[in-house]
C-alpha cells in the first residue's frame, strides 16, 4: 500500500483542447522515469476532421477496444447513451476491472469521467472508486468543465489544471512532471519482501 497521502489532478478543457494527450504524453514520460501506470484513456477515432468513436487504452498493457460510437454512426450499440454518444456495455465492463485492478500503482489514469458517471451512476464507476480509494501516488482524471464543481466536492483537494487548446499541452504535462517530482518517492524496497 502507498503510505503518503495520494494527488489528485483534474485535467479540464472544452471539447480538442487537449486533455487526453496531456494524460497520454504525462503517461509516458512518467513511464519512463521507472513508474507504475495503470489506468484508461478514451482516445478519438477519426474519419477524416471528424470523432466518429472512442477507443479505451490500458495505460498498463496498450490493449485497446471500442469504447463508444458517435450517436450518429450507430444505433445498435448495446450499453449506456449520451446524446453524442454509444457505448458498448463490454468495453465499460473491461474498463472497470482494469480500474478496480489499479490499487498501489503510481499514477493513475481516468479518461474520462462525464455525465455517466457523474450524473447516471454508470460508466467508468470503478474509476471513481479506485480515486476514492487514493492507493496511488498521482491520479489524474479528466472532466469536462462542466461537471468540475462534482468532481471538486467529490476530491476536494484535487489541484485543478485546465487546458484552453492543445498549444498549452507541453506546459500543462510540464506542471504534471513538477507535481509528480515534488511525491516522496514509494519505497520499493518494501515492494520486494
Amino acid at each position: 500500500m502507498i503510505a503518503a497521502a495520494p494527488v489528485r489532478v483534474i485535467v479540464t478543457g472544452e471539447v480538442g483542447s487537449g486533455k487526453t494527450q496531456t494524460c497520454a504524453a504525462a503517461t509516458a514520460r512518467l513511464r519512463d522515469l521507472g513508474w507504475r501506470v495503470a489506468g484508461v484513456l478514451s482516445l478519438g477515432a477519426w474519419a477524416g476532421n471528424k470523432k466518429i468513436a472512442l477507443d479505451a487504452l490500458d495505460v498498463r498493457s496498450g490493449d485497446l477496444r471500442r469504447l463508444a460510437e458517435h450517436a450518429c454512426e450507430n444505433h445498435h450499440t448495446q450499453g449506456p447513451a449520451t446524446p453524442g454518444w454509444r457505448f458498448h456495455a463490454e468495453t465499460i465492463a473491461w474498463c472497470n476491472s482494469l480500474l478496480s485492478a489499479a490499487a498501489d500503482c503510481d499514477l493513475l489514469v481516468v479518461d474520462e469521467l462525464g455525465p455517466l458517471e457523474f450524473e447516471s451512476g454508470e460508466g467508468l464507476i470503478q474509476g471513481m472508486r479506485a480515486l476514492d480509494d487514493g492507493h496511488f501516488r498521482l491520479g489524474l482524471v479528466v472532466v469536462r468543465p462542466r461537471l468540475v464543481h462534482a468532481a471538486q466536492a467529490r476530491w476536494p483537494t484535487a489541484a485543478v489544471l485546465t487546458l484552453h487548446g492543445p498549444a498549452e499541452i507541453n506546459a500543462t504535462v510540464n506542471r504534471l512532471l513538477a507535481i509528480a517530482g515534488a511525491l516522496k518517492p514509494l519505497n520499493r524496497a518494501a515492494e520486494t519482501t
